[in-house]
Formats: structure tokens, C-alpha cells, sequence
């Protein structure tokens, strides 16, 4: 299935982060099936499945499509402060259960901004979603509220924490205390013990996951949230459903228009998901990406990509055997500085952030390093960690019905050190610990995005994307269909397109959005 591997895809709040801005939280890939999308897989635990894969979806009933949204200002959360400005917030109910639909319910929370248009200029409201899965809308959009301040002179802008993040039945699986317990393992390992250890760890997360979401274990998949889209579409008010999907938003937004294609209104994708590729080719995809990335960072400093690449992955050996110290009596590992490394990856201009960190953990000092991983968790200056990586995994494992074995994973282990020195080994071993002895069954090995009788979806691919590597925007648009899939393609460094000030971009972007100007298949930004 194509989702995010270790470094999840969060979209323009990644390329926030990695400019030193704001936070964002790891997650992991997981999976080795045959990428069909059909049948069962042995590794896989017989458990309660979801409400996609125990029976079919019914309408919702009209208590729920006829409800009305009660605006008001946004409150803090436990890890987020309420917006400023005139953005509002409130709650949607939805089944918990869509096989169920007259049955239980739970609350999805929703942030807006008012359209500036009026009549009949105003086209109704603009969805986004902005990755992970598990990262929260209700933060992220009004942070990014100036970089689409211009699509409000046609929609309400609209966002919403999925089910199990932030604000909409948010889970915690694990404490402060063992987050930073669990950062101390070897997530490559080398040893039976450490073998032992990395597996006992994702058991341990899994059941505390378990215990945590209680019946919304089962029912937090891409699918599920793809259908409180359809219903948050009639209680705004939308007869077509307009969107804006990026990084992970763009497998939702693909499932949502293969559930509802005649719903499909004016949808953009960014930083697209290969749909074709199973958990452990999205893991190689993530390595080669990440890894172009590098080498074009190393070519920037004027570096032998190879040279350089060798020279880091040195680095990472030495941490694996003797971790850097850090401030605060912290201590940067192997994993971490991976993590570190990661993270200016996803913005160019980011790059010398990256520079400084290398020098400094090459002189001995592991901070800078450590801080970018930081962010990255979502861990603040007292130690306090957020939450957003914990709905990735039962979002991601819901999802990924693959589970590979340890001894499925070592033989991959050295195609994965072909891809990538630096972050093959990492990625490979992240297949088989994700949701090794996860509680409850996966869904599918890829997901269904084929979308006949949609109207046209704009896809922007970003050929230095680290994080969604280009390639997987051209197999979303033939995977939609003939005639549906657009693709815009930006020759570009970082994660995404649109948030990266190309005036190519966003203008083609905007007049899809505001004036339904479909550009033509294969046109190209530089």
C-alpha cells in the first residue's frame, strides 16, 4: 500500500518544520505482500476488522446529513493553542461504525475560514487534508492560512482533525516516559537481543494503542475518514466535493473520488502517493527519494554525492556503536541523527541547516542533530511529546493488511542498502516493526483509486520530492482513470509544490481552483 514510511509525509507542514517553524511527529511503513490488493496474508493476526472489510457502507441517516454545525471560537487543545483571527470551529457527528451508520457516533472537529465571496461567487467550501496520516488540520490550516489566503476569494476554507488525531477522539498510546524509553532502541538491529527488542517494543505499542482507542481501533482507516468526508460535504452544504490533498491527502483524496466519483468537484493533489506500490515498495520509494535528495544536497555543497554519502553513513555506524552527547545530558543515536538528517530534506531552503548539523556531530557534538529530530517527534523543551505519530500507526496498520516477517525482512535488507547506504537499512528493518503484532487486520495491500466517471483531479508532482518521489504522481493519474487524472509537474527541490513559491505552480493551481481552468496533461514547471 502506498502510505508514509518512517518519515511520514505532512505535506506543507513538513517543509514548515524543516525551516525551523513548527513540529510534526515520525511514523513508520510496514508490509511485503504482492501489491494486488486481493487475498490474505499469512503473518496477518485474525482480529476484529473495520466497518470497510466486515460489510458494505450504508447512507448515512438524515439525523446525521440534516445536523447542524454550531460555529464558534476554537479552543486549545493538549497540544495545539486555538488559532487566531477569525477562524471557527466545531464539531461533526459521525457513525462510528459506516457498516452501522444508525449506530454509535463519534466527534470530528472542523476549523473554518469564511469565504470573502458573496452570491454566486462563492463556490462553497475547500477541504484539505495535509498528510501523515495522523497529522491535524485543525492546526495546520490556519498556520498555513496566508499561503492559501487567495482561495478564499471563491471558497470557506476548511480543514478537520481525521478520526483518532488531535481533537476528533485523539488517542495516546504510550507516555512521555516511554516515547523517549523507546528512542534509546536500535531500530536497525544488529544482535539478537537488540532483534528481541525492537519487536517487544511494537507489541508493546500496538497493545497500548489497543487499550487507548478502545472500539475506534477498528474503525480509523483511510476508508472510514474518506466517508465523514462525503458526509461533511452534505452538511456543509457542497453538492461536489472540493479539495486539497497533500502528501498523505492524496490517497485520501484518491479513495475518496474511487468511493464517490460523480461527488468529485475541483480536487488538487500534491506531493502524490504511488497507489500502485505495496508498504515495502513505498519504503524503497521513500529510500530512493530520500536519497536523491541527499545526493542533490551534497552536489549543492559542491560534495562528491557519493563521497558524501559514504562519509554520513560512517557517521551513523559510529553512532550505532557509540551515541553522540547532546545538551540537556541527552545522547544523539543512530536513529535520531537518521531522523535529523531527514528533516532538511524536506525544503531547500533548509539545506544549510543541514550543513551545520553534519559539522557539528562530525566535531563531537550531537545537539543540532538532536534538535531537528525533536521537532520532528514532536517532542518540546520539557520532554512533553505529541500525539500525531500514535493516530499514523493505527491510521497506517488499519490500513496495511501486510505483515512481513523478520526473516522476510533480512533478505530484503541488502536491496534496501542498494537504494540507499544511509536510509535503506532503516526502512527495511521499519517493514517488518511498523505493525509487527498489530491488534487488529489490515485492509488491503494498495489501495483502490480508480475513479471512472470522475471529473478532472489536478496532480502535482515534484521531481526532487524526497518524501512522495515523482514518479508515484504519473501512477496516481493513469490509476484514477483515462480523462480524470491531470498532471502538473514542478522540477523542484522539497516535499510538495504548491507551498514552495513557484509562481508556476500556484498560478496554474489557482485558476483549476478559482476559475476551473483545467491546465493540460504534462505541462511542466521549472
Amino acid at each position: 500500500m502506498a502510505r508514509w514510511g518512517r518519515w511520514t509525509a505532512l505535506g506543507a507542514a513538513a517543509a514548515l518544520l524543516a525551516t525551523g517553524c513548527g513540529g510534526g511527529s515520525g511514523g513508520s511503513g510496514a508490509g511485503n505482500g504482492s501489491g494486488d490488493g486481493k487475498g490474505s496474508t499469512a503473518d496477518a493476526p485474525a482480529s476484529t476488522g473495520s466497518s470497510a472489510t466486515t460489510g458494505a457502507a450504508m447512507a448515512p441517516p438524515a439525523s446525521l446529513t440534516g445536523q447542524k454545525l454550531h460555529w464558534g471560537r476554537c479552543k486549545d487543545t493538549a497540544d495545539s493553542a486555538a488559532p487566531d483571527g477569525d477562524w471557527q470551529c466545531a464539531t461533526l457527528k459521525t457513525p462510528l461504525d459506516w457498516s452501522r451508520p444508525d449506530g454509535d457516533t463519534i466527534g470530528i472537529a472542523l476549523v473554518r475560514a469564511r469565504s470573502r465571496a458573496s452570491g454566486g461567487d462563492r463556490a462553497g467550501s475547500l477541504l484539505f487534508n495535509f498528510g501523515g496520516p495522523g497529522g491535524s488540520g485543525v492546526s495546520t490550516l490556519p498556520a498555513f492560512g496566508p499561503t492559501f489566503s487567495s482561495l478564499r476569494d471563491h471558497y470557506d476554507l476548511v480543514s478537520w482533525d481525521p478520526r483518532s488525531v488531535g481533537a476528533s477522539e485523539g488517542l495516546r498510546c504510550r507516555s512521555d516516559k516511554e516515547i523517549q524509553a523507546a528512542e534509546s532502541l536500535d531500530y536497525t538491529p544488529d544482535t539478537p537481543q537488540e532483534e528481541r527488542a525492537f519487536f517487544q517494543d511494537a507489541t508493546d505499542f500496538g497493545k497500548g494503542c489497543a487499550k487507548a482507542a478502545g472500539k475506534l481501533m477498528a474503525h480509523a482507516s483511510t476508508t472510514d475518514t474518506a466517508r465523514d468526508m462525503d458526509l461533511m460535504r452534505q452538511v456543509l452544504g457542497d453538492q461536489k466535493m472540493h479539495y486539497f490533498g497533500i502528501s498523505y491527502g492524496t490517497e485520501l483524496g484518491g479513495v475518496y473520488a474511487h468511493l464517490f466519483p460523480k461527488n468529485v468537484g475541483r480536487v488538487v493533489l500534491d506531493a502524490v502517493v504511488d497507489p500502485t506500490a505495496d508498504a515495502v515498495g513505498h519504503a524503497q520509494n521513500q529510500a530512493r527519494g530520500f536519497q536523491r535528495a541527499l545526493d542533490d544536497y551534497l552536489e549543492s555543497t559542491g560534495e562528491d554525492p557519493k563521497k558524501g554519502t559514504r562519509e554520513i553513513a560512517d557517521l551513523l555506524d559510529r553512532l550505532d556503536a557509540a551515541p553522540l552527547p547532546a545538551s540537556g545530558g541527552r545522547r544523539l543515536t543512530q536513529t535520531l541523527a537518521l531522523t535529523g538528517i531527514v528533516v532538511p530534506l524536506y525544503s531547500e531552503q533548509s539545506w544549510p541547516r543541514l550543513t551545520s548539523a553534519l559539522a557539528a556531530a562530525k566535531d563531537g557534538d550531537g545537539t543540532e542533530l538532536l534538535a531537528l529530530a525533536d521537532g520532528y517527534n514532536d517532542r518540546d523543551p520539557s520532554g512533553h511529546y505529541g500525539t500525531s505519530a500514535h493516530a499514523q500507526r493505527v491510521i497506517s496498520c488499519l490500513d496495511d493488511r501486510q505483515r512481513p516477517t523478520a526473516e522476510a525482512t533480512k533478505k530484503r535488507l541488502a536491496e534496501f542498502e542498494k537504494i540507499s547506504p544511509v536510509f535503506g537499512d532503516f526502512l527495511g528493518w521499519d517493514t517488518a516493526g511498523w505493525c509487527h503484532d498489530w491488534p487488529v487486520a489490515g485492509q488491503y495491500d494498495t489501495p483502490e483509486v480508480s475513479a471512472a466517471g470522475s471529473a478532472p483531479i489536478l496532480l502535482v508532482g515534484n521531481t526532487g520530492d524526497p518524501a512522495t518521489p515523482y514518479e508515484g504522481a504519473r501512477k496516481m493519474a493513469d490509476e484514477l482513470g483515462k480523462g480524470v487524472g491531470v498532471l502538473l509537474t514542478w522540477k523542484g527541490e522539497g516535499h510538495g509544490a504548491y507551498t514552495s513559491g513557484n509562481d508556476c505552480v500556484a498560478s496554474t493551481v489557482n485558476a483549476y481552483l478559482l476559475k476551473g481552468t483545467v491546465p493540460k496533461d504534462g505541462k511542466v514547471c521549472s
